[in-house]
């Protein structure tokens, strides 16, 4: 199981990269032709994976459940965020990657409820789940690095 933490640390590496290198305006900015920016797409990351992995195998998220709300699939940004809101992100996306690894080998995943997500992956463990993660967060930072281009 360690390479599919070692492989969300290198995306959730890249998206703090984009973070790092893009103005609060850059992160807000919406192009023509996509309904979302750079930084929804990050927390979406976040949120998505609180969702499959802690919330589907019945553990408590490590984040709001408002943040999950706000970034679920399906949604869209409402606004711009602040950069306060920016850092917030930044910094869960590296706690819940480090508390999921813990979690994980702490063996706290013990029930997790069947899930068939959007593309057809039918999720029936936390090991689904994790490695879905991978994917989904794979997907969302293509997008994210097409978004880059436009903004």
């Amino acid at each position: 199981m360690n390479s599919v933490f070692e492989v969300q640390k290198t995306t959730r590496e890249i998206l703090v990269k984009i973070l790092d290198n893009h103005s609060l305006e850059q992160l807000n900015k919406i192009p023509e032709g996509f309904s979302n920016n750079l930084i929804w797409n990050i927390a979406h990351c976040v949120s998505a994976q609180q969702s499959l992995v802690y919330k589907l195998s019945g553990v408590p998220s490590k984040v709001s459940e408002e943040f999950i709300a706000k970034y679920r699939k399906g949604t869209k940004p409402e606004g711009d965020v602040s950069q306060a809101e920016v850092n917030e992100i930044r910094t869960l996306l590296l706690e819940t990657l480090h508390q999921t690894e813990k979690d994980y080998s702490d063996k706290i995943f013990l029930n997790y409820t069947e899930y068939t997500t959007s593309m057809g992956f039918t999720l029936r463990n936390v090991d689904d789940a994790l490695s879905f993660n991978n994917y989904h967060e794979g997907t969302h930072t293509g997008i994210i690095m097409c978004i880059r281009k436009f903004v």
